[in-house]
């Protein structure tokens, strides 16, 4: 399982509808989690660090993260986060 991480244009998020897509946010903290279903987010704003068995990333603002059902990972965020998140 791995975490695709893409630099979309304004057209690409337009056509995904990431405008309409809810937000999340969180402080800077270091937590365990793991994904249920597939989850893509849109990164607004923040410094996260995500670690899995096989791979380590890093993202922020300006990123299109997908995360795969099923992945266990912990999140380490540097700086406060605010996203565009969907499941599914």
């Amino acid at each position: 399982m791995k975490i695709e991480i893409s630099r979309p244009d304004k057209s690409s998020l337009d056509k995904l509808g990431v405008a309409e897509w809810d937000i999340w946010t969180c402080a800077p903290s270091k937590f365990d989690w793991s994904y249920s279903d597939r989850e893509t987010c849109y990164i607004l704003e923040g410094k996260v660090t995500v670690t899995t068995e096989t791979e380590k990333v890093s993202f922020g603002p300006g990123d299109l993260v997908v995360f795969p059902k099923g992945l266990a990972c912990v999140w380490e965020v540097f700086e406060p986060v605010r996203k565009h998140y969907r499941f599914g």
